[in-house]
C-alpha cells in the first residue's frame, strides 16, 4: 500500500491517505530471543506435565534449573503461548468483557452419541526457530478430530476457518463448547455458530476441566509428535502434524471407544444414525 521513494507522494502523505500511523509503518517487529524461545519450549513441557502450576511455580522451577528469570517474564511468555493454568478461577482465559458470554450447558450431561458436543481450543506448537499456533475441532463422544488449522499468528481467522471446515464436512453438532477467551467470544466467530443454529456453551466460572477432551488431545499430540521433532518451519509443521492427526484419527486405538479408531468410529455412528 505504501511505496517508499514515491515521486509524487511522501511517506507522510501516503500514511495520511491510507489512515496508517507512521510509527506503525516504520515499526519492525523484534523476534523473540533464542533464550526466550528456549524458555517457552520448557514452559510448554512443564505445563503439559504440571498443568496446575502458575507463573510463580514455573519461575521457581526454571530458576532451580539454572535459568535467570522473573515472574513478569514468565507471565508474558505464557500470554504469548496462550497457556492457561488449570485451577478453579473466575475466568479460564483472557476475554473481552464487551463480548457476550454464553452459559455452560454440559454440567451433568451424559455424552452418548456423536455430533452431540464439539469443542475447540488453541495451543502453542514449538519449532526449531519460533513457534506456531494450532486449533482443532473435536467430537467429544468419538474423540475424532474433525478439522484443524495452523497459523503463525493467534488471530480469529484460522479458528473460524477450522470451524467452517468442520461444519461443511460433518454437518452441525447439537452443542459447541469453548472457553471464554476473546477469540471464541468474538462476534464473527459466534456468528458462524448462530447462523448454523448450533447451541453455544462456554466453560463456566470455577470450572477447571470443562474443555478436557481437547486438552487431552493436545497432551497426546505433543507427547507423541511435537516433542519428538524440531520443525524447520511452518510447512514442515503442517506436514508432520497433519500426518499425525491422520494417524490419530484412523490408526491409533482410543480406549474411550473400546480400542476403535476415532474417525472410523465417528463415521460409522453417523451412518448408523
Amino acid at each position: 500500500m505504501i511505496t517508499p521513494n514515491d515521486p509524487e507522494f511522501s511517506i507522510q502523505e501516503q500514511c495520511r491517505l491510507t489512515s496508517v500511523n507512521r510509527a506503525t509503518w516504520y515499526y519492525s517487529a523484534v523476534p523473540e530471543s533464542t533464550q526466550n524461545i528456549q524458555l517457552m519450549n520448557r514452559i510448554d513441557e512443564l505445563h503439559l506435565e504440571y498443568p496446575t502450576w502458575g507463573s510463580r511455580m514455573l519461575r521457581d522451577e526454571l530458576r532451580n534449573e539454572g535459568h535467570v528469570v522473573n515472574r513478569k517474564r514468565i507471565q508474558r511468555l505464557m500470554r504469548i503461548m496462550q497457556i492457561k493454568t488449570i485451577y478453579p478461577k473466575a475466568n479460564l482465559s483472557k476475554r473481552n468483557l464487551q463480548n457476550r458470554i454464553y452459559p455452560y450447558l454440559l454440567r451433568d450431561v451424559s455424552i452418548n452419541h456423536v455430533n452431540q458436543v464439539w469443542s475447540t481450543d488453541i495451543t502453542y506448537i514449538r519449532m526449531a526457530k519460533g513457534w506456531v499456533y494450532l486449533t482443532a475441532v473435536i467430537d467429544w463422544h468419538s474423540r475424532a478430530i474433525l478439522s484443524y488449522r495452523l497459523s503463525n499468528t493467534c488471530d480469529r481467522l484460522f479458528c473460524i476457518e477450522a470451524l467452517e471446515e468442520a461444519l461443511e464436512k460433518h454437518g452441525c453438532p447439537e452443542i459447541f463448547n469453548t472457553d471464554q477467551g476473546s477469540t471464541f467470544t468474538a462476534p464473527d466467530f459466534l456468528k458462524v455458530l448462530v447462523d448454523h443454529k448450533v447451541r453455544i456453551s462456554m466453560d463456566g466460572k470455577g470450572r477447571a476441566l470443562d474443555n478436557i477432551y481437547i486438552e487431552r488431545f493436545w497432551r497426546t499430540l505433543k507427547q507423541d509428535e511435537v516433542y519428538l521433532h524440531d520443525y524447520t518451519g511452518m510447512r514442515d509443521a503442517e506436514e508432520k502434524i497433519g500426518n499425525y492427526i491422520k494417524v490419530y484419527n484412523t490408526r491409533r486405538p482410543h480406549s474411550s471407544i473400546n480400542g476403535q479408531y476415532p474417525l472410523d468410529y465417528y463415521m460409522r455412528e453417523v451412518l448408523a444414525a
